[in-house]
């Protein structure tokens, strides 16, 4: 059923090489049937590789920009999928982790999944919000000083997070109605 709740919002899906391929395909089908367009940001221009679990490759789908060249003034959210391996490329790019930073600053609904909360605490970002994340991470964001908690999906200042693809029904519909609310400048 589609709905138009994002009609006319255009979220930024920032994602590498290794991202798992559920993490990303359901969340951007979940945004495009409320009526959101998402535009696919990564470390180089051409295509990324997913995976399914981390091993298989998956598909390869089309990169809209570079986030060398994307601005997050023309998004009105930001969602990071997981996988291990996208996470702890896009940490390890200046550029990538300056632009969630700025999602943060300027007040987007930023929705993270499984190991995609590595560039919520590699920012600072995690520091004092409610989050949850795969297991293997609760350890580093508790180090950045979240409160990290298992369960299924968790909102705090507009960050949402959830633990793997299993919570995609709950995650989905929240991320939805954060991007559908808009900004939270109510964050400092």
């Amino acid at each position: 059923m589609t709905t138009a709740k994002l009609q006319g919002k255009k979220i930024a899906i920032l994602a590498a090489d290794g991202v798992e391929d559920i993490e990303l395909v359901s969340p951007r089908q979940a945004i495009e049937e409320a009526g959101g367009t998402c535009e696919l940001i990564s470390l180089e221009s051409g295509e990324i590789q997913s995976m399914d679990s981390d091993i298989t490759p998956k598909a390869k789908y089309s990169v809209d920009k570079t986030v060398a060249d994307a601005k997050i003034s023309d998004y009105q959210g930001l969602l990071l999928p997981g996988g291990t391996v996208n996470p702890d490329k896009l940490r390890l790019d200046k550029n990538a982790m300056q632009f969630v930073r700025d999602a943060y600053d300027q007040g987007l609904p930023i929705a993270a999944i499984c190991h995609g909360p590595w560039s919520l605490s590699e920012t600072g970002i995690a520091k004092g919000l409610k989050m949850t994340s795969w297991p293997s991470l609760q350890h580093e964001l508790k180090l950045e000083g979240a409160n990290w908690v298992d369960e299924e999906c968790v909102t705090d200042k507009g960050v949402v997070t959830s633990r793997n693809p299993g919570d995609l029904p709950a995650f989905n519909k929240k991320i939805v109605e954060e991007f559908a609310e808009g900004n939270h400048s109510d964050r400092r």
